[in-house]
């Protein structure tokens, strides 16, 4: 395992400063058949020059508390350390508002006010839910999950939230549902897309699972971080988590779910189905047509930028919970 540390011009003394700001250069959309992609580049980090407590950045993780949670204890704690909260909410994917990593002041203007997540399609039961539905009549819990991104780059995280099976169970999906879709939010007057396009982009976002996927233990849906409300700049107020597989398949600000018959079109499978299946499950031995997946920058904690080269782990370290699926 190698260590590296940037350390001048960017890395101050502690005393001074919260862990400074994560920042690296903006992916570009390069082209290929269908017209996507993404690759991973990384700049030095910005010194934060305002103490944590008078922070823009710190105002838009400093959210209520979430008190009324448990700590499953299966997921308590990982192979790694849990990555800084300041870090890991300022070095986001969220194409609705931008195709950099920078995006958490952008997405400031997500509104989340009276909020609805339509549950739909081959249910016995189609519920509306609001915020305060789905915190009352699902037992939240906190789960420590590792991140893995398909450019490469990994975190740790304290997800708060529910089990997918828990909403399976509630709308009671009917026996030719085999596939389920996650609608995210979107509004072009207030979403500014990715910044880059080679033609028209498939919005809204949308993310799918089989219904077995969905039913899995790991499978949760995350309506808080770090013991708090989510944050929007982590897909505020209730997102996908799928610990196995890479990042991009966790859909943010979620608005519909809809359980159905066939396979639905998911948006980066829609752009580069040659580079983003819709399995997308975390595979070391599966290079990225660009890139290896064999190794990941783990972005942890501490002053300055520090990272991890780790290895990879199949199914990102889930395979005893998820292997059989495949």
């Amino acid at each position: 395992m190698t260590l590296i540390r940037i350390i001048k011009p960017w890395q101050i003394k502690v005393n001074q400063i919260t862990p400074p700001q994560v920042y690296f250069n903006r992916r570009r959309f390069l082209r290929n058949a269908v017209g996507a992609g993404i690759i991973a580049a990384c700049a030095p980090l910005n010194a934060c020059k305002q103490s944590l407590s008078e922070s823009p950045l710190e105002n838009t993780l400093n959210l209520p508390k979430i008190n009324s949670f448990k700590t499953n204890p299966a997921f308590a704690q990982v192979d790694r350390p849990i990555t800084e909260a300041t870090l890991a909410g300022q070095y986001n994917n969220f194409y609705e508002f931008g195709g950099g990593k920078n995006i958490w002041p952008k997405a400031q203007s997500l509104p989340t006010e009276n909020w609805r997540v339509e549950v739909t399609g081959l249910v016995n039961h189609p519920q509306t839910y609001d915020l305060d539905d789905i915190k009352r009549k699902f037992p939240l819990e906190e789960r420590v999950y590792r991140f893995r991104c398909v450019e490469a780059w990994s975190m740790a995280l304290p997800w708060v939230g529910f089990p997918m099976s828990a909403l399976i169970k509630a709308v009671e999906p009917t026996s030719q549902a085999k596939f389920v879709r996650f609608t995210s939010f979107y509004d072009p007057k207030i979403t500014t897309g990715p910044g880059f396009h080679l033609g028209k982009l498939p919005w809204p976002y949308q993310e799918g699972l089989t219904i077995a996927e969905m039913a899995n233990e790991l499978a949760f849906l995350a309506v808080g971080i770090y013991g708090r409300d989510l944050p929007k700049q982590h897909g505020a107020p209730i997102r996908m988590v799928i610990p196995w597989k890479y990042g991009f398949k966790g859909a943010k600000s979620i608005v519909k779910i809809e359980f159905l018959e066939s396979q639905p079109a998911t948006y980066w499978n829609t752009l580069g189905p040659n580079e983003y299946d819709f399995e997308a499950n975390v595979n070391p031995d599966k290079p990225h047509p660009r890139w290896s997946q064999a190794t990941e920058k783990f972005i942890g904690s501490g002053p300055g930028l520090t990272w991890e080269i780790r290895e990879t782990l199949p199914y990102n370290g889930y395979g005893e919970y998820v292997a059989s699926l495949y």
